[in-house]
């Protein structure tokens, strides 16, 4: 096609991507209209000739290349809508003038105004992925000032740490730390920073900064890894602590920071080893005895390597390399061409994330300490980010029933509360936020899990 046909061509697009626009805005005005959240298109990808969408959420990443199954999306309920409305509202508001947000120490969980207690970098990195989620960015979005004073305060964190540290902060005894680990708050910080870069984009001007800031969380996350891949500092159930600096470093690696291969992958295999697939026993002296921390620490770590398999054996069967009914199992592996040692290791995340997401989802186990803490709350967000990660359809099962009980338990005032362990009203409503909104993150937990199509 010529040049001078190209601009006609990409007027017309452009104009028929503003009705669409438009025509989604005037719907949210209707009652009991659902939504269906639909990341923003590529123009980059766009072209003159290229043939209409179905309608529905579609989405394509930069390591598929094709649409995914319509049917994966889903449309948000606008009662989810409300309550995800009525927590940010709340939320921002609980924001100090130093940017952050805390949580309170542990020996005074009583004080529940946010205005009455210390900011801390684990509480303000699980508000700024919130805000993430929520859609606002650092330069748009309702919440963008809000977002953007959170996440200078937790790069002020980092780059005011000690040489040598293995925590963004000197803070001790708070809520978060207590309850999850001394070292949760680097955990956090580097998955904030990760989400963050990933939104923003290499060309914005606070991208490098956040890969710096993101590159010293990633080391201080390796210095205080144990031989068995648990990070050091304990607390109450330090399972939560290790799953997620696992998954920070996954995050990180994902964002190409400088993750030591060998860490995440001890990292990995200290949560997957929580999980006794033979007899679905479940290791629990470091969950404080509750078998959901550490089984949905098993889910997330193993969902990764869990998908690559599935896409092996789906495209050997494709190619004609293993029969249309091979078994997900070492010996299929071998015969679509993985080496023995990367086939058991693939075979053993699978057989880990098929088993441990039963469990992380039985009624029996979802109980946690039989009310909901913050923890309580951690867990459900693991399950669920590991379900899309892992393209699993089944966490539209999942996200209906958490949704459902996440709603029904949301305080007047819009906020989340724990009611025991972490009872941070900050710290849950923020976690409740990101569970309620995992619909809106779809293309980039996809992308997160898209191991076979990374460099």
């Amino acid at each position: 096609m010529k040049r001078t046909l190209y601009i006609p061509a990409a007027l017309l697009v452009a104009t028929s991507a503003i009705i669409v626009l438009v025509s989604f805005r005037q719907a949210d005005n209707t009652a009991e209209a659902p939504l269906c959240h639909v990341p923003a298109a590529d123009p980059d990808l766009m072209i003159a000739d290229a043939k209409p969408e179905p309608k529905g959420c579609v989405f394509k990443t930069v390591y598929e290349g094709e649409g995914l199954d319509p049917s994966f999306a889903l449309v948000t309920p606008q009662n989810v809508v409300r309550a995800e409305q009525r927590g940010l509202d709340w939320l921002v508001k609980a924001q100090a003038n130093d940017g952050g947000f805390g949580s309170g120490t542990h020996a005074r969980q009583d004080i529940i105004d946010p205005h009455a207690v210390s900011t801390d970098p684990a509480t303000t990195a699980m508000v700024g992925m919130a805000l993430l989620r929520m859609g606002s960015t650092l330069d748009k979005g309702n919440y963008a000032q809000q977002l953007k004073k959170a996440a200078e305060y937790l790069l002020v964190q980092v780059e005011q740490s000690p040489k040598g540290a293995v925590n963004v902060t000197q803070l001790q005894g708070t809520q978060i730390q207590s309850k999850l680990g001394a070292n949760i708050d680097v955990a956090l910080t580097a998955q904030f920073l990760s989400n963050l870069m990933a939104k923003i984009g290499e060309g914005h001007g606070m991208y490098l900064r956040s890969k710096r800031a993101l590159n010293t969380c990633v080391s201080m996350i390796q210095r205080s890894q144990q031989a068995d891949g648990s990070v050091q500092g304990d607390g109450w159930a330090g399972v939560l602590q290790s799953s997620f600096a696992a998954s920070a470093l996954e995050s990180a690696k994902n964002q190409g920071a400088e993750v030591d291969d060998e860490a995440l992958d001890l990292a990995r295999n200290y949560q997957k080893a929580n999980f006794d697939v033979s007899s679905g026993s479940v290791a629990t002296e470091r969950a404080a005895g509750v078998t959901l921390y550490a089984v949905s620490g098993s889910t997330r770590n193993s969902a990764v390597e869990a998908r690559e398999l599935n896409e092996i054996v789906v495209q050997a069967k494709k190619e004609g390399k293993v029969a249309e009914n091979a078994p997900m199992n070492v010996a299929t592996l071998e015969k679509a061409g993985v080496s023995k040692d990367k086939a058991e290791k693939l075979n053993t995340a699978y057989q880990v994330y098929e088993a441990a997401k039963q469990q992380a989802q039985d009624e029996r186990v979802t109980s946690g300490f039989g009310n909901n803490g913050g923890e309580e709350f951690l867990s459900f967000l693991q399950t669920g980010e590991s379900l899309v990660i892992a393209k699993d359809n089944s966490w539209k099962n999942w996200y209906g029933q958490t949704t459902g009980k996440l709603v029904d338990i949301q305080n007047q005032d819009g906020s989340w509360n724990g009611h025991h362990c972490i009872t941070s009203p900050v710290f849950c409503t923020a976690t409740s936020l990101l569970i309620l909104s995992v619909n809106n993150d779809i293309e980039h937990l996809l992308e997160q899990g898209a191991v076979k199509y990374r460099n």
